[in-house]
């Protein structure tokens, strides 16, 4: 679910401005998990854009708080959500720790990384959900540490029925900045694709797994 429609909007051109979404049905893409996509994310990109990321902390920060309470701690999901999730307690003015996908081999073997007590309130930050898998460990690792996850915000999600149902199944309130949806709509309007690429946006969208040209 989406904070707000304008906030969606206004997110998503940002992201297209900027290339951090890039659409080309007509040459599609390779995911690392070997599906084929006619949309690539990557929302790091926002980090060298000063204003743009100002903005993506400042509706982070403000809807955080109205939506989940202001918890006692942010934590990122590494990598890609490292440096918004740190701005975002930065504004927030509360700590923050980031959540390895897997523990180290050496050291102290952590996974969290940061300070955290145990039954502290904590809202997870992520740049993208695709499935939502990689996220929820994020999650599982918090709560093995003992955090009270009030919810996750994420700057966009793909919208797949997978992600849906693996975040209900894990109990997870996930709101984001923008969506598929809102990102698709804006496109068209923006004139950014045709509505015969849209049709093919929109086909992907159904059954990512399966999709080809």
């Amino acid at each position: 679910m989406i904070f707000n429609k304008d906030t969606a909007e206004k997110t998503a051109e940002l992201l297209l401005q900027i290339n951090a979404i890039k659409l080309n049905p007509g040459n599609p893409f390779t995911w690392a998990s070997g599906w084929k996509s006619p949309i690539y994310c990557d929302n790091r990109l926002i980090l060298s854009f000063p204003a743009i990321r100002n903005y993506v902390r400042d509706e982070f920060a403000k809807n955080i708080e109205k939506q989940f309470g202001k918890p006692d701690v942010i934590a990122g999901v590494a990598t890609g959500a490292i440096g918004i999730g740190m701005l975002v307690a930065e504004s927030l003015g509360l700590p923050f720790v980031y959540v390895r996908p897997e523990a180290k081999k050496h050291g102290r073997l952590n996974q969290v990384e940061g300070f955290l007590q145990k039954g502290q309130n904590v809202v997870v930050v992520e740049d993208l959900i695709s499935t939502g898998n990689s996220s929820l460990l994020a999650v599982e690792a918090l709560r093995a540490a003992g955090a009270n996850i009030k919810g996750m915000a994420a700057i966009f999600t793909y919208g797949f029925d997978v992600a849906d149902q693996n975040f209900k199944n894990a109990n997870i309130d996930l709101l984001t900045l923008s969506n598929y949806q809102n990102l698709l709509n804006l496109a068209v309007a923006k004139k950014y694709i045709t509505e015969k690429e849209e049709q093919t946006l929109r086909e992907w969208n159904v059954s990512p797994s399966t999709w080809n040209v």
